[in-house]
């Protein structure tokens, strides 16, 4: 079962999971109840029609709009009002229904900011072409803004997810291998054979944990190569430095997953604890959602997350061509990280041996 987990399951999640694992939300059910059928109505749904992130449909029975919101056919209701036209000429305001089904909390807070957007410039293109509807006293002047994208110029999700997913998968080889190394000697036998043998404790050690090192660090030049040809991701930093944190993010992952090892007696225990332990830090690091947005509890428990530490350095390597004296912190704390978790992995296998 090794050979797949180190060879094709990396590859596998790198293709399917950059794509798959994207915040940016497309094709949303709009369900539209136009109760003037007006113009400025047909403008506004117009807008909604042409944005290739909503599906638009028509009705006229709220009760129906309703109900394909239950069955979640439905993401959000448009209710136009019957005077949304004549309030719009006379009043110079009116007001428009927006039902999001927030059941995913995330795609109603984006699509929310999708509907913002739409709606603003429909007011801005109504005030433009159509001065009269403007107040005489109000001096207005459009606004042009330029907008600058640093690091990701086109904004292409599959850049920022393509990073994050690299990490997953060498930490996937050094934790989960190497959690599951050790004890694996344990239930074949061979443990208390290689306890009485001349063999060194720190070359025994070595030897089990090097080659997951050299893997990882093949899967990761072999995913950069991958990410680079098929979704063009941009390596701005030094890569000899980005191998350099790589191996001591690397070093902390088999430190972890040795000390797994130490303390359980079957590869399914392993697995379960160090599966335990993955999830938290994986869904903690940032890889989906900032870790800035966390609240305060989490962002400092977050200290002992090495992963959401080498997240943040090789995004600030890759992308932003961050170098040595922009990371040093980060560095600092992966290499203290390191030397502790692996020194107690040591310390406590020379106790159980």
């Amino acid at each position: 079962m090794m050979l797949p987990i180190i060879f094709v399951m990396p590859v596998v999640q790198l293709v399917i999971l950059v794509y798959a694992a994207n915040l940016e939300m497309k094709e949303i059910n709009l369900t539209v109840i136009d109760s003037d059928l007006s113009d400025f109505s047909r403008q506004l749904t117009d807008k909604f029609t042409a944005s290739p992130f909503f599906n638009v449909s028509f009705i006229q029975s709220p009760e129906e709009a309703n109900s394909l919101m239950k069955k979640d056919k439905a993401d959000i209701i448009m209710n136009i009002p019957a005077d949304f036209e004549k309030k719009l000429i006379k009043e110079n305001s009116v007001n428009i229904q927006l039902l999001f089904n927030a059941v995913n909390g995330t795609k109603a807070a984006v699509a929310s900011g999708y509907c913002r957007n739409i709606i603003f410039n429909f007011n801005k293109n109504i005030i433009i072409n159509s001065p009269g509807l403007v107040s005489k006293q109000i001096d207005y002047k459009q606004i042009n803004i330029i907008k600058q994208f640093w690091y990701n110029p086109q904004s292409d999700y599959k850049i920022y997810m393509s990073t994050g997913i690299l990490v997953i998968l060498i930490t996937i080889v050094s934790m989960f291998l190497s959690s599951m190394n050790l004890v694996r000697e344990k239930e074949i036998g061979t443990i208390e054979q290689i306890n009485v043998s001349p063999i060194r404790k720190i070359n025994f050690i070595a030897g089990k944990l090097i080659p997951f090192l050299i893997i990882a660090l093949f899967e990761l030049a072999f995913g950069l190569t991958i990410a680079k040809f098929l979704f063009n991701l941009p390596i701005l930093g030094s890569l000899t430095l980005l191998f350099f944190v790589a191996g001591i993010y690397l070093i902390a992952m088999l430190g972890f997953g040795l000390f797994i090892s130490t303390v359980t007696e079957t590869q399914q225990q392993a697995m379960f604890i160090a599966f335990f332990f993955y999830l938290i830090f994986i869904m903690m690091s940032g890889i989906f959602t900032p870790a800035e947005s966390m609240p305060n509890w989490a962002q400092k428990l977050n200290y002992i997350n090495p992963v959401a530490w080498f997240m943040r350095v090789i995004r600030m390597i890759l992308l932003k061509g961050s170098g040595f004296a922009q990371i040093k912190n980060e560095i600092l704390y992966l290499t203290t990280y390191g030397i502790t978790i692996l020194s107690l992995a040591v310390w406590r296998y020379r106790k159980t041996a």
